[in-house]
């Protein structure tokens, strides 16, 4: 892992896979004495055991299809409890005294939506205290307290929030995200045998791919930590390395960066002008893509997890078309590529239904079942042929 100087102050965040058991637990206290060693002061950030969040809101939903939203919150922030205790115990235990803290604890403050809360301030000096008694702090991911004093969780990735806003916060040198896999990629590896790791991404262009699909860093820890000003890394939790990079070095940015996928989604048409519909979704709190037809009706493409909420918003006027994904290209110059990423889908039978530009970013909309395939050919194309040709460095996310 790349040095830093010594006395820097380092935010760490393990996930639920890297905290998912005893095992595991003990192999994150053996990385976090590590870098204790090297001289650094740490805030550790963990989410619950891998699996605990979907099991405790299965037993929610064993007694109510649609539990109450306080006591949900009060359920679902004792997983991070779970997994902050034990990584103390265990560092404690291997000599290297360190403390256990509760979001409220730990002095995070955010609004009163249950469920989905925003971080609105965080006191430092719950933490600072202890890091000035030469502790290792670790903190409860995910979970925070109002003004009126309720436990309140940051929404699915929200411990991602929490060491950022933690790291800004306390003005530390850096906050590295571990996770599961080694760093940034062009693509998903899963979906992209081809993708490769980056040493270094630009924040923009981070930015546009956690929009639209990426799931290596959660859009609202990205944003966060470009407006306080934290550089990010993203790293192994199984291996050594020195991960990717999260910048704000405008030099690093390409013309082509990466792809992203975002599946499960349907199109719809809606008969209302679009005006109108936008008005109802807005008022509702939702957020979908929205093209006009010739008709005066309004095509509409959702995550299909948002269907239900909007059959209560717009009842009978929409109707199901087909199941699609969203395919995003991203970097400076891709807005300039949409007829010849059209063209080169369309010579291998895929129809590009709707496209949307915006900065740093191209959108393709596609049947769920060419999906795979589109991202096959257009990472090919416009990302490894496109390095091969201009010599570029490849920066790029997953």
């Amino acid at each position: 892992m790349t040095q830093i100087a010594r006395e820097s102050l380092i935010v760490q965040k393990f996930g639920g896979t890297s905290v998912g058991s005893i095992e595991r637990i003990e192999a994150v206290a053996k990385q976090v004495m590590k870098a204790k060693s090297e001289g650094h002061q740490l805030v550790v950030v963990v989410s619950a055991m891998s699996g605990e969040t979907n099991r405790l809101l299965g037993l929610a939903q064993q007694i109510d299809a649609v539990p109450a939203a306080r006591e949900l919150d009060v359920l679902l922030s004792a997983g991070e409890q779970v997994s902050m205790a034990l990584l103390a115990m265990m560092l404690n235990k291997m000599g290297q005294p360190a403390v256990s803290l509760t979001g409220w604890q730990a002095g995070i403050e955010t609004d009163s939506t249950f469920s989905d809360a925003s971080i609105t301030h965080i006191d430092p000096r719950p933490i600072q205290q202890l890091l000035a008694q030469d502790k290792v702090v670790i903190v409860a991911g995910f979970q925070g307290i109002s003004d009126e004093r309720e436990i309140t969780t940051l929404g699915r990735g929200g411990s991602d929030t929490t060491a950022v806003a933690l790291a800004g916060a306390l003005h530390a040198d850096e906050c590295q995200i571990f996770t599961d896999v080694d760093g940034v990629y062009t693509c998903d590896p899963r979906i992209e045998p081809d993708a490769r790791r980056l040493d270094v991404v630009h924040f923009d262009d981070m930015t546009s791919m956690a929009r639209n699909g990426a799931k290596v860093l959660q859009l609202q820890s990205v944003e966060h930590a470009r407006e306080n000003g934290v550089p990010l890394r993203v790293l192994s939790s199984f291996e050594e390395g020195n991960g990717t990079l999260v910048s704000f070095d405008s030099r690093v940015s390409t013309e082509v960066v990466g792809v992203a996928l975002k599946g499960q989604q349907t199109l719809l048409e809606v008969a209302m002008p679009i005006a109108e519909l936008q008005d109802q979704l807005n008022l509702f709190g939702l957020a979908c893509w929205c093209q006009p037809t010739e008709n005066h009706t309004t095509q509409l493409v959702t995550a299909n997890e948002q269907l239900a909420r909007l059959e209560l918003v717009l009842e009978h006027k929409m109707q199901p078309l087909a199941g699609v994904a969203t395919l995003s290209l991203v970097g400076n110059g891709v807005v300039a590529l949409v007829d010849p990423v059209c063209a080169v889908l369309a010579e291998a039978g895929i129809t590009v239904r709707q496209h949307m530009c915006s900065a740093h970013c191209l959108s393709l909309l596609v049947s769920d079942s060419d999906q795979q395939l589109a991202v096959n050919i257009v990472h090919k194309r416009f990302v490894v042929e496109a390095e091969s040709l201009d010599n570029r460095p490849l920066l790029a996310v997953s």
